[in-house]
């Protein structure tokens, strides 16, 4: 990813908007200050802050790195178990040996069983409900709700406007309706508290939208996405010109190479635009939130 250079009255300032450009967050980030404020007369600075960063490439770590770690773990988890094991010194401090423990343990054990077997019992006897439930619900034949897209279109836009309300900014939501596509945009000032680092607080407020505005109203059919101050837009480029990149250096350097984690959401739009690319190709691995695409030369 190319550096970005930003200035503001301070470093801090200056940080957050280079993260606002790059649409990361701060711990996505790498980044080189190159001008602090100077102190001056009466507690005034002079000067600004000036830094310049870019996002934090990752390497792929070694397979046989993690086999180790995991060897590792497995001996350390052993040692646990055996300094673990001696289990009749609280027999010996009350006066009993193994032997008189012995008969108290199994009648525990065996009422724990038989509770255990008595809930299994009761949930068997449950079960074809719940079956004939699932099976219902994956065939369709759930309540259907004659509710439009433009309704729950316009349920999203008064959610956001009350939401940009109680922050205490000021703002406007526009939707955008493509038969079952649904997009609100919201612009205004000071909206910065509604995105969060990296887009998360944003992620937060567009699932509470779609529970305001389709789970409200039973709909099942639109898919409802929220933007504020175009930071999905901007994230889009960022990542997209990042890939880029990522691309031409694996396609120099010939080695495969791992990137940040991230959510579902930036990893399409970095698969989309490897897709474009010639001499790569892209697959992701792990688990959320630890999910992460590796690049590798074709």
């Amino acid at each position: 990813m190319e550096w970005v250079e930003t200035t503001a009255k301070t470093v801090e300032a200056a940080k957050e908007a280079a993260l606002d450009r790059l649409g990361v967050a701060a711990d996505e980030a790498e980044f080189e200050i190159l001008d602090e404020p100077k102190p001056g007369l009466f507690g005034r600075t002079r000067g600004e802050g000036r830094v310049r960063a870019r996002i934090a490439p990752a390497q792929v770590r070694p397979k046989q790195e993690r086999k180790r770690r995991s060897s590792k773990k497995t001996a350390g988890s052993g040692s646990k178990k055996k300094a673990a094991a001696p289990a009749s010194d609280s027999a010996v401090e009350n006066g009993t040996n193994d032997a008189e423990a012995a008969p108290e343990r199994s009648s525990n054990n065996s009422g724990r069983n038989e509770g255990r077997e008595q809930g299994r019992r009761r949930g068997q006897q449950r079960s074809p409900k719940n079956n004939n439930q699932e099976k219902n619900m994956s065939q369709d034949e759930r309540p259907q709700s004659d509710v439009s897209p433009q309704e729950v279109g316009d349920a999203a836009v008064a959610f956001m406007d009350g939401l940009v309300s109680a922050f205490g900014t000021t703002g406007s939501s526009a939707l955008d309706v493509n038969d079952t596509e649904l997009d609100v945009r919201v612009s205004g000032e000071n909206l910065g508290l509604l995105v969060g680092p990296g887009g998360r607080t944003l992620n937060a407020v567009q699932d509470l939208a779609r529970v305001s505005a389709q789970r409200r109203l039973g709909d099942h059919e639109t898919r409802l996405r929220i933007d504020v101050a175009g930071y999905r837009e901007r994230r889009t480029a960022a990542l997209t010109k990042f890939a880029t990149d990522v691309a031409a250096s694996v396609r120099e350097s010939g080695e495969a190479r791992a990137l940040e984690p991230m959510t579902s959401a930036d990893r399409k739009v970095i698969h989309d635009a490897l897709n474009e690319e010639d001499g790569v190709s892209s697959r992701s691995e792990g688990d959320d939130p630890n999910r992460r695409i590796v690049v590798v030369p074709d």
